[in-house]
C-alpha cells in the first residue's frame, strides 16, 4: 500500500514584482496553511516522505506545515520537478520514488494536482484551492506501478471555516 498526499500551496501574493517562482504568501495563505495543517495533524498519518516545489509559495506553506509537525527544513527534499503545472512531471516524480518510501507528502502547483487526485482518486473534485489537501491511497507495492486508487481524505480552508 502507497499514499500520496498533496498539498497546494498557499494563497500567494501578487503584489511584488517578482518572477513566478519568488511569489511569496499572503497572510491569508500564511492562516489558511495553518489551518490545514493543524487539522491533517489531529486526523492524518505523518508521511515517510516530504517534498516540496522550489516556489518561494509551495516551500513556504511546507514550512508551516513542517513547524505544526514539528519537523526541520531537513527533512525536506526541494524539486524543480514538482515546480510543475500541468502534472506530468510530477506523475514522473512520483512513479520515481524509491519504494522505500510508503507515504509521501508533496507541496506543489494547480492545475497539476487536481488533475493528479481526479486521475488516480475515486473523487471527483473541481479544483484543489490554495492550501487545499488531497491524500490518495494506493493498493501497489511499487511506485512505477502507479493506478488509479482512492481518495481517502481531503481537507480545504473553506471547510474548516464553515
Amino acid at each position: 500500500m502507497k499514499s500520496i498526499t498533496l498539498v497546494r500551496h498557499g494563497k500567494s501574493s501578487w503584489e511584488f514584482n517578482v518572477s513566478d517562482s519568488l511569489r511569496p504568501l499572503k497572510n491569508r495563505g500564511i492562516d489558511d496553511a495553518k489551518s490545514v495543517a493543524n487539522q491533517f495533524f489531529r486526523v492524518g498519518k505523518m508521511p515517510d516522505l516530504i517534498c516540496s516545489s522550489s516556489a518561494v509559495r509551495a516551500f513556504s506553506t511546507c514550512k508551516i506545515f513542517l513547524g505544526i509537525f514539528n519537523l526541520s527544513e531537513d527533512s525536506v527534499i526541494v524539486k524543480d520537478d514538482l515546480y510543475d503545472f500541468g502534472g506530468e512531471n510530477v506523475i514522473n516524480f512520483i512513479k520515481r520514488l524509491s519504494n522505500n518510501y510508503d507515504s509521501v507528502m508533496l507541496f506543489g502547483h494547480n492545475h497539476a494536482f487536481t488533475s493528479i487526485a481526479n486521475i488516480f482518486g475515486d473523487k471527483f473534485i473541481d479544483n484543489l484551492p490554495t492550501s487545499g489537501l488531497i491524500k490518495l491511497n494506493f493498493d501497489i507495492s511499487d511506485w512505477k506501478d502507479l493506478k488509479k486508487g482512492t481518495t481517502e481524505l481531503i481537507i480545504t480552508p473553506k471547510d474548516l471555516r464553515a
